[in-house]
């Protein structure tokens, strides 16, 4: 008899496989977890904005990511209601990041969560993002 894969990262594989902004991104899971994920990403140049620092929308993409892999990891489809961002730090091409999503609260049907977008070689945190799911009862493996 196979034993059970771990459900996050069989979430993480599932989703991974549609998900092609974040294939996009080159994002690499470091940790999955229930309710906590870190994932990584280097930025490229055409990561860019018009002043040569990662596009604000990227870094927010990427944040989502790490929100989205973490919400689902309990094994229910999580959607986003409810996102935002503060940008404290540039981040430059070559730099390589990771953002760590940690569940705050988890109802049945809502779910708070932080995510802290850092530099992987000092862990100084450029970005704070702070999103809700909503928790449907669909289970994302049956989907």
């Amino acid at each position: 008899m196979d034993p059970q894969p771990h459900l996050p990262t069989a979430v993480f594989q599932k989703m991974m496989e549609k998900d092609y902004c974040s294939q996009w991104l080159g994002i690499k899971p470091i940790l999955l977890d229930e309710g906590h994920c870190k994932i990584q990403m280097t930025i490229r140049k055409e990561m860019l904005n018009g002043h040569g620092i990662l596009h604000g929308g990227i870094a927010f993409t990427f944040a989502d990511s790490a929100f989205a892999f973490a919400s689902n990891s309990y094994g229910r489809i999580a959607v986003s209601i409810n996102g935002s961002m503060v940008y404290s730090k540039s981040a430059q091409e070559g730099e390589t990041l990771v953002a760590e999503a940690i569940a705050l609260n988890v109802t049945h049907k809502t779910a708070d969560f932080d995510v802290n977008v850092m530099s992987a070689a000092t862990n100084e945190i450029y970005y704070r993002f702070r999103g809700t799911v909503y928790r449907s009862s669909k289970e994302v493996l049956k989907s």
